[in-house]
C-alpha cells in the first residue's frame, strides 16, 4: 500500500509464460511453459507479498482451475498475502458461498476478498447451463450478493425473489471478518449492481478521460443509493528503466503473437455481450497497429487476451506518473500483472510502486520526455 492506494497483483492459475496468454479459455492463449502448479503459484504468491502487493486476484471461468481450492492451497504458503477470489454469481446458491467463505476465513486467517464475476459470454454461460440473458444475470448478481450479505450476518432469514429463495437461512453465527466484495461490469444493468452492493468496483484499463468519467458516474450512483465504494482499475505493466527497453518489451509481446491467435480469440470476443469486453476490443480494433491508445497505455494485449487488455509501457518513472494520474482521477486500487508474473511481481513492486504518489511532478522518460506510440 502507497499513501491511499492499495496495489494489487495477479495469479496466473492457468500457467504462465513470457508471452502474453488467455486467462481462462484456450482461444488466443499463449504457451505455458510453467505449469501452475501450487509450487509455482506460491512462489508467485510470496514475490507478491514481499514486493508491496496487498493481494492476488484469480480468474474464473473454463478452461482455469477452481479458485477456491488453489486460493486455499496458495494461502497456505504465505502469510500475510489477500486472495481476492472470483466467484462466478449464479453457478452455486450464495447461501453455500457463505459457507465457503466462512471456512476460507478460518483456514486463512481472514485473508479472503470476493470478486463477483457475472460472466459475459453467453456460449461459455450454456456450456455451464445458464441460459439467463445479459440484464438477467446481472438482476441475479445483485440478488446473489443481498442473500450472501445476509447470509454472513449470522441471523436466520427469509428471502423470496426472482432468482433465490431462502427459508431459515443463514450462518449460525455471524461472519466477524466478512470479505469485502469485489465487483466490475461496464453496462448499466453492471452499475446499478455495484451502485448498490460492491464494496469495490471494477474496471479494466481505458484511458484517463474514460476512467474519469466512469468514477464520476458510479459513485453518483452510490450516492442515489446512500453509500460510497472504492474503485480499482486492472492493468497489465510492461515497465524497464527506459522507455526505450520497455516499448522493445512490448514490440517482443506483440511479435509473439500470431495472426491465428489474434483471430481466434477476436472471433469469441465479438460473440461475447460484455460491454466492458467490446470497450476493449474498439481499443484495438483487431489491428496491430496503432495499439497506444493513451500516453504510456497500449492496447495490444487485448488483441489476444480477454477482458483486462491494456497495458502501462514505460520506463519506471513513466508507468509511476501514470498511476498518480489515475489515482487523481479517483482510482484506489490497481490489479497489476505482466509476464512472467513472479519475476514482473518483483520488477514493479521494487521498481515502480516505490515512485508511486512520491511528491514528484509527473516526469517522462528518464532518457526523455512522455511519447506517444
Amino acid at each position: 500500500m502507497t499513501g491511499s492506494m492499495t496495489f494489487h497483483w495477479f495469479l496466473p492459475t492457468s500457467g504462465d509464460s513470457d508471452q502474453v496468454g488467455a486467462a481462462t479459455v484456450t482461444a488466443g492463449a499463449a504457451r505455458h511453459d510453467r505449469a501452475a502448479t501450487v509450487a509455482y503459484l506460491a512462489e508467485v504468491g510470496r514475490a507478491a507479498e514481499a514486493n508491496g502487493f496487498a493481494a492476488v486476484l484469480t480468474p474464473v471461468g473454463a478452461g482455469c482451475p477452481d479458485p477456491w481450492i488453489v486460493c486455499a492451497a496458495v494461502a497456505q504458503h504465505t502469510e500475510r498475502l489477500g486472495m481476492l477470489v472470483a466467484v462466478r454469481a449464479g453457478f452455486a446458491l450464495p447461501t453455500l458461498i457463505a459457507q465457503q467463505a466462512e471456512a476460507f476465513q478460518a483456514v486463512s486467517g481472514g485473508r479472503l476478498s470476493l470478486n463477483i464475476v457475472t460472466g459475459g459470454d453467453p456460449a461459455e454461460q450454456r456450456a455451464y447451463g445458464d441460459f439467463l440473458g445479459h440484464d438477467e444475470r446481472y438482476a441475479r448478481t445483485g440478488e446473489f450478493i443481498e442473500v450472501l450479505r445476509r447470509a454472513w450476518a449470522g441471523r436466520p432469514f427469509d428471502h423470496a425473489g426472482p432468482h433465490y429463495r431462502v427459508d431459515g437461512g443463514g450462518l449460525a453465527t455471524p461472519l466477524a471478518d466478512p470479505p469485502p466484495v469485489y465487483f466490475g461490469g461496464a453496462s448499466p444493468a453492471a452499475e446499478v449492481v455495484a451502485a448498490r452492493h460492491a464494496d469495490t468496483y471494477l474496471m479494466w484499463g481505458e484511458p484517463p478521460a474514460a476512467i474519469a468519467a466512469r468514477v464520476t458516474r458510479i459513485r453518483a450512483l452510490a450516492a442515489e443509493q446512500g453509500r460510497a465504494l472504492r474503485t480499482g482499475l486492472r492493468l497489465h505493466v510492461i515497465a524497464r528503466p527506459t522507455s526505450a527497453d520497455a516499448w522493445a518489451e512490448a514490440d517482443r509481446l506483440l511479435s509473439g503473437m500470431s495472426s491465428e491467435r489474434i483471430a481466434a480469440a477476436q472471433a469469441r470476443f465479438r460473440r461475447m455481450d460484455s460491454v466492458g469486453q467490446a470497450r476493449m476490443a474498439a481499443l484495438n480494433a483487431g489491428r496491430t497497429d496503432g495499439l497506444t491508445v493513451a500516453p504510456n497505455l497500449w492496447a495490444g494485449v487485448g488483441l489476444v487476451r480477454e477482458g483486462a487488455g491494456t497495458a502501462l509501457v514505460g520506463s519506471y518513472a513513466e508507468v509511476a506518473a501514470r498511476i498518480d494520474e489515475y489515482a487523481a482521477l479517483g482510482v484506489d486500487e490497481f490489479i497489476l500483472s505482466g509476464w512472467p508474473h513472479r519475476e514482473e511481481a518483483e520488477r514493479v513492486g521494487a521498481e515502480v510502486l516505490p515512485l508511486v504518489h512520491a511528491g514528484r511532478e509527473p516526469a517522462g522518460d528518464r532518457a526523455g520526455a512522455v511519447r506517444l506510440r
